[in-house]
């Protein structure tokens, strides 16, 4: 028996060990641990399985000393239930059969939390046979050395990365490094040689670039998977019957991009399900199939990417939406509105209000924030199409530029007050020299630019920065026109120098909770380096200075 009992488990470790080696048959192991037999209550750790399982999560040393430790066991395990271990009967008398519990039917919030919680665990002490205490204080002690892990709700910790694509960037570095010494070697005698050897150095960077941003992408599964049980929990939770539809998943975006779409697509698919679906009676009523659809697709055009939420319930009604958008003074009465201005307004901050069920104020919840986070955080837009009585769609619009927080970006390199500063080009709209009367200041101090007829506000760096500029005669300086989301600003300085490419790169320590200024890290271009502006949070201090003065105004 101990002989049978020690092939089953080392056939079992055969299949963990050639997962390690090749990265595939993930799901088999699983399932021949018996991980996919058990009965879990918790979205959370069916969702870490199915991410597991189907490839998402990337095997590492962690997971396959984890799934040896699950054979060990099984090991001891059977060993104590054949007697093959001494004193396995008393150790077997001391286990008290718990009691089972029903499974409990999790709230949608909780399957939301599916996702947004941080995949760790911390395993529970369980009471062990004596014979295995030595074992026990061993893995204590690798316990209280292993280092402790914080990690980001929503921040992808790992990503997959193809063997080819490795060895592309490999073959790249090679070569950067032969042109390197080719440049060295040959010194400024041969110039002719050395221009060619820099046109070669540009366009193997250039290269190497792009490869090492192919290789942030992850695909849209990562997220859309946990949807599933999202969408099941609320339509049980609320009573409703539908049938769920994901499209496009494989598309895959950069890393960043897919962080900051998860909170939005909660947001809209809460609200297509409890919201735009009617229920079984509604929908026999309404001529309809008792079972709704809800459809969750993606997919790329061009130079941008296209996430959308459509479901066949009732629709928007652009008469009761105009009625509330007047009433909550977002419309202006005597203002004709186009059918997409109206559906707009579902979008507006402070849109809903404290009444329940009703289909504008339930459409309204939470949209603000998906507006926020779309088209301040990725830059992008959010456009509603809706047919009364037949459903509406919700779309996602993302440029595909990688965000300007990290990495190699395009950025304007200016001059203010005797120091550098950069601004990256993604937030830029165009430069513009004003003139006098351009000017006009404001009787709360702020100041206006007329930048070819369209006003904005005015934003000294210096000032702001608590520097004294170089350069006084307005008409001398230059302004950096930059739009985020919705807003645009003129941010003064003395000179910009040029454009070019820089490298991006954050504190070492939490500057930001330190120094409250829209400082975003330092960009390194070659001979020296300097702090690069953030015009998005730049802009945020300059509205809540606003509102803050305006709220002091009516005190």
């Amino acid at each position: 028996m101990q002989d049978s009992i020690i092939q089953c488990i080392e056939d079992i470790e055969k299949q963990i060990l050639e997962v390690d080696a090749t990265g595939q048959g993930v799901e088999q192991a699983v399932d021949a641990l018996g991980l996919s037999c058990m009965q879990l209550s918790s979205a959370g750790v069916v969702a870490l399985l199915d991410m597991l399982k189907d490839g998402i999560t990337p095997v590492n040393n962690d997971i396959v000393s984890a799934m040896l430790g699950i054979c060990e066991a099984h090991k001891k395990f059977f060993f104590a239930l054949g007697g093959l271990l001494a004193g396995s009967a008393d150790a077997l008398a001391k286990i008290k059969k718990a009691p089972s519990t029903p499974v409990v039917e999790e709230s949608e919030e909780d399957a939301a939390k599916a996702f947004e919680e941080p995949p760790t665990a911390e395993a529970e002490p369980e009471e062990e046979a004596p014979e295995a205490k030595a074992d026990e204080d061993e893995d204590k002690g690798k316990a209280d050395a292993r280092p402790e892990t914080k990690t980001s709700t929503s921040a992808i910790a790992s990503i997959r990365v193809a063997t080819d694509r490795l060895d592309r960037v490999i073959e790249l570095v090679g070569k950067l490094m032969v042109t390197y010494a080719v440049i060295a070697q040959g010194g400024a005698t041969n110039m002719s040689q050395m221009a060619s050897s820099l046109r070669e150095l540009d366009n193997v960077i250039s290269r190497l670039q792009q490869e090492v941003n192919a290789i942030r992408l992850v695909p849209l599964k990562q997220i859309f998977m946990p949807m599933h049980r999202l969408v099941k929990s609320l339509s049980q939770k609320i009573g409703k019957k539908l049938d769920f539809d994901v499209k496009g998943d494989d598309l895959a975006l950069d890393k960043t991009i897919v962080e900051s779409l998860n909170e939005p697509l909660v947001h809209l698919l809460r609200n297509a399900v409890d919201h735009g679906l009617e229920d079984p009676e509604g929908r026999k009523a309404a001529g309809k199939s008792e079972t709704g659809t809800v459809t969750l697709s993606a997919w790329r055009k061009g130079d941008s990417a296209f996430i959308q939420v459509r479901d066949d319930g009732r629709g928007l009604d652009p008469d009761r939406i105009l009625a509330k958008a007047l009433e909550k003074g977002l419309a202006e009465p005597d203002k004709e509105y186009e059918t997409s201005e109206i559906l707009q307004f579902v979008l507006q901050s402070g849109f809903s209000t404290a009444e329940k069920i009703t289909d504008v104020s339930g459409r309204g919840v939470g949209m603000d924030a998906v507006v926020n986070a779309i088209k301040v955080t990725l830059d992008g837009d959010v456009e509603i199409e809706s047919e009364l009585g037949k459903g509406a769609a919700f779309t996602i619009i993302i440029p595909l530029d990688r965000s300007a927080n990290e990495g190699i970006v395009d950025a304007l390199v200016c001059k203010v007050g005797g120091d550098t500063f950069i601004m990256p080009s993604r937030d830029v709209v165009e430069i513009y020299m004003p003139r006098h009367n351009d000017v006009v200041q404001l009787p709360d101090g702020r100041e206006t630019v007329d930048v070819r007829g369209e006003i904005h506000s005015l934003l000294r760096l210096a000032d702001l920065l608590e520097l004294t500029p170089e350069i006084d005669n307005i008409e001398m300086a230059q302004a950096i026109v930059v739009r985020v989301g919705d807003y645009k600003g003129a941010i003064l300085v003395d000179e910009v120098l040029r454009q070019q490419q820089v490298v991006i790169t954050g504190f070492t320590v939490p500057v930001e909770q330190i120094f409250h200024i829209p400082i975003l890290g330092y960009g390194m271009m070659g001979e020296s380096d300097a702090l690069v502006i953030d015009a998005e949070e730049m802009i945020q201090q300059f509205q809540e200075r606003i509102a803050q003065s305006a709220q002091a105004s009516l005190t």
